[in-house]
């Protein structure tokens, strides 16, 4: 019996090779990202140099693929278009936004914030396709969408409620909404991920210097200050990889994988940054958090399930076509 070309397997051939990459990524962003920059926090490492080590350090390794991978001459081009600047010149501002409050988010013993964001931010997109894109969502997804809502009003109480209370939820919106503008504008340009996130760190160096300096001159910065130990210039010189590496994973797992999947598995990513936050960083857990992240997962239950029916319905009209 032939399979048909249309069927997972032969659409998607190294699926096993996918998973790994696809593993690799979101299990890097939940535990070696957050593990990162919590240790440089706990080095009293300011946000901003965080980020600027990020810089520094990972546009170096992003040009080195370009060239190695003969695509550099892609980048020249989209720094010179005109329709590839109007979105990424936003888009940079949008990731600089993401990345400084997620960091800042794990140095002020937030991660379990960030966590309820990012399991958020497919809802987000939701609202964005609805609002940017002229896309109607179905009414299960409306349903999900406020479900999350809930669910950062709950994150507010629990909070507010809190012996150690870290104040309200807003990194729990901030990080969605960043992120989901950031990949709004992205799906509107034409240019490569590796490509794009190269001219984006090349357009934020000029700050990370900027940042690097005025760190220096107030005797805040971290990175060869003199007064801390030898292997932390070491870890900081190993921003770049802890940025880029997972990148490099994603983009190969949506490559052989079906999106459906990527899509699927991108929980595991939040999934391991909230149990990290408890287990590790020693963040509280409250009745009513758990009640709160309990709501979100019964909104991610429900938004899968929908995408996983809308899968299916639309594998099998693709069949009965060629039929």
């Amino acid at each position: 019996m032939t399979q048909s070309p249309h069927s997972p397997d032969m659409q998607y051939p190294n699926k096993g090779k996918g998973m790994l990459f696809a593993l690799g990524a979101f299990g890097w962003w939940a535990v070696v990202v957050p593990s990162y920059f919590r240790l440089l926090s706990t080095h009293e490492t300011d946000p901003i140099e965080a980020v600027a080590q990020r810089v520094l350090f990972g546009l170096p390794i992003l040009l080195l693929i370009l060239m190695v991978s003969k695509q550099f001459r892609e980048l020249v081009k989209a720094a010179t278009s005109w329709q590839s600047l109007k979105i990424l010149i936003p888009s940079t501002g949008l990731i600089f936004v993401n990345w400084y409050f997620f960091i800042y988010a794990i140095s002020t013993d937030r991660l379990s914030h960030a966590s309820m964001g990012y399991y958020i931010n497919p809802l987000f997109s939701i609202a964005l396709g609805f609002i940017f894109l002229g896309e109607r969502p179905r009414p299960v997804q409306w349903g999900a969408i406020a479900l999350a809502c809930v669910a950062v009003v709950v994150m507010g109480f629990a909070e507010l409620g809190a012996a150690d209370s870290k104040g309200l939820p807003w990194l729990s919106l901030m990080l969605p909404v960043s992120f989901g503008l950031y990949g709004l504008l992205r799906k509107q340009v034409n240019v490569g991920a590796t490509i794009g996130l190269s001219f984006e760190m090349a357009l934020l160096l000029p700050l990370a210097i900027a940042g690097m300096v005025y760190l220096n001159i107030h005797d805040r910065a971290v990175f060869m200050g003199g007064s801390t130990p030898l292997w932390l210039d070491g870890v900081m010189l190993l921003g770049g990889i802890v940025t880029i590496v997972p990148l490099i994973c994603f983009t190969n797992a949506v490559r052989l994988l079906p999106l459906s999947t990527v899509g699927l598995l991108q929980y595991t990513a939040p999934t391991g940054q909230l149990i990290l936050s408890f287990l590790a960083f020693g963040e509280s857990f409250t009745p009513l958090k758990f009640a709160a992240f309990g709501i979100i997962w019964v909104a991610i239950a429900i938004y899968t399930w929908d995408m996983i029916r809308g899968h299916r319905a639309m594998k099998v009209a693709k069949i009965e076509v060629v039929e």
